[in-house]
């Protein structure tokens, strides 16, 4: 009787173990295997879009922006011992032009942590204050007091450093780093401590996309000591959809907006940043310029082209992207896209610099349509196909 006991006993075990095991596998069956073919497409092109788009981006502007605030450390430093020089300045603002071109190049993806956390507006509130910062300067000149954490974003970021950087001469038809006799102790002091925060705002959007724990050692020294430390990475929430953690239930709502920060940066470009120095009335419309002291402009407007182009396309040959999904259901859709990015970057790098005495140029005019108009209503076509 025990024997018989202990072998039911054995073989109720076995059976109760095989369902154990049955549930088990159930439950560690990959989530993909439950997508839909439209889901699966949805998740290979946003996989490599947070991995070689996305987080390349932000490490390419971080390091720049770090490099570019230890050169503005140097100006200061070189000022102090009397050997300041052009090449100190010249570097810096080389620095400056390739932290910007990786900015630039983000803005197609301006939603997530850098609207989530006001990064956008923190370093790139645009057309600079002018007669605010110089009022600043004359301030910091004679000994008054300040700190960053009192400024408003309009006296922070890319422009604040650009206009401490770049002079333009020849009528403003030309730029050049600015003349070293032109600073100042205390405007040195002001220079480091924006290039600082600006690099630190930099670094933030790599770690927010990365995690904090997947960005370089000093530079989570830095943000440490900025207490700057959000604690996520929404690359990952954005790579498991409908998981655990993240904020999007499904691969279509990544897709959705991936396309979205696509229109939104093309409707500014077009209607704003190129349009209302085109077209508007007033001096305000007219003095509307991004990037003014470097002659930037242009380079801004085809880098926010690359950004969509990159966005939609993917950058490293082989990607699954977005693109490969509307050629599937809408090749002609797809087509008008790729067409619309080419002829808008090459009418884009046709208007001359400077862009201020060349907004009413015919290219220019062209290009509030041909970005503003067409190329967002072609985007809001691929939104409708995604959300089929």
């Amino acid at each position: 009787m025990k024997g018989k006991i202990k072998t039911t006993c054995y073989g109720l075990c076995a059976v109760l173990l095989g369902i154990g095991l049955q549930a088990c596998e159930k439950q560690e069956t990959p989530v993909d295997n439950l997508l839909t073919p439209k889901e699966e497409a949805f998740k290979k092109a946003v996989v490599p879009y947070v991995q070689n788009t996305v987080r390349p981006t932000y490490v390419a502007m971080a390091d720049a922006a770090v490099d570019m605030a230890a050169k503005c450390v140097v100006m200061q430093t070189n000022f102090a011992a009397g050997k300041l020089t052009s090449a100190d300045v010249e570097a810096a603002g080389k620095a400056w032009n390739e932290a910007r071109k990786y900015w630039e190049k983000s803005e197609a993806f301006l939603y997530g942590p850098a609207n989530n956390h006001n990064i956008d507006p923190h370093i790139d509130s645009w057309p600079l204050d002018k007669t605010a910062l110089d009022n600043t300067l004359a301030k910091i000149r004679n000994g008054e007091a300040w700190s960053i954490e009192t400024m408003g974003y309009g006296l922070l970021g890319f422009h604040s450093v650009e206009y401490m950087l770049f002079e333009l001469i020849n009528d403003d038809t030309q730029s050049q780093a600015r003349s070293i006799d032109k600073f100042t102790a205390e405007e040195l002091e002001y220079l480091v401590a924006v290039a600082e925060d600006l690099r630190n705002q930099c670094v933030l959007l790599e770690a927010c996309w990365s995690g904090m724990n997947n960005i370089a050692a000093a530079k989570q020294q830095m943000l440490e000591e900025a207490e700057l430390n959000y604690n996520e990475n929404y690359g990952d929430m954005m790579m498991n959809a409908g998981q655990a953690g993240s904020i999007y239930k499904t691969y279509q709502e990544t897709a959705e907006e991936i396309i979205q920060g696509c229109i939104d940066i093309a409707d500014e470009v077009g209607k704003t940043k190129i349009g209302r120095p085109a077209n508007g009335s007033s001096e305000d419309d007219r003095n509307y310029i991004e990037s003014p002291y470097s002659l930037n402009s242009i380079v801004d407007f085809e880098d926010n082209m690359h950004s969509i182009e990159n966005s939609y396309f993917g950058t490293q040959a082989g990607d699954a992207s977005l693109s490969d999904y509307i050629k599937s259901v809408n090749p002609t859709l797809d087509t008008k896209v790729r067409t619309l990015l080419t002829e808008s970057i090459n009418t884009i790098k046709a208007i001359p610099e400077p862009f201020a005495k060349n907004a009413q140029n015919a290219n220019a005019q062209k290009a509030v349509t041909l970005v503003g108009t067409d190329l967002v209503d072609a985007l809001e076509e691929v939104m409708a196909e995604l959300s089929k």
